[in-house]
Parts: structure tokens; C-alpha cells; sequence
């Protein structure tokens, strides 16, 4: 599932959460639901950042390829 989809998906289940007055079993097996794409949504996010790169110059003006690191950001 693309991250802006599951993003959506879990937008709405938070909404249903909050806005409904649902039965005790649909409103914890929205509750895992919700669980589960927030786990997936943090992985593609780990992923995504662990392929951020930056282009930096060496001393001698050649550019090479550093990790984005969290420090930096």
C-alpha cells in the first residue's frame, strides 16, 4: 500500500474512532487496523529516510556520498 494511501486510510479510521459511537469489537479491530498501518507507515518512512542521501565536496572539490544524518537535519 502507498504511504498516501494508507495515510488516508488511517486518517479516516482515527475520525471513525473519535466521531462514532461504535460497538466494542468493531471500535478495537479499527484500533489494531490502525495499529497495523501505523507500523507500516513508520517502516516506509525508516526506509525512505535510510535512502536520503547528501552530495558533499571532499577537500579536494570532488563530491561524494554521505548519509543524511539525524543530527544534521
Amino acid at each position: 500500500m502507498r504511504f498516501e494511501e494508507a495515510f488516508k486510510l488511517l486518517e479516516k479510521i482515527v475520525h471513525e474512532l473519535e466521531e462514532n459511537d461504535l460497538p466494542l469489537e468493531e471500535a478495537l479491530a479499527r484500533y489494531e487496523e490502525g495499529v497495523k498501518l501505523v507500523r507500516h507507515l513508520q517502516n516506509v518512512l525508516k526506509e525512505a529516510e535510510q535512502k536520503v542521501e547528501v552530495l558533499l565536496k571532499d577537500h579536494e572539490g570532488r563530491l561524494i556520498r554521505k548519509p543524511l544524518l539525524e543530527d544534521e537535519v
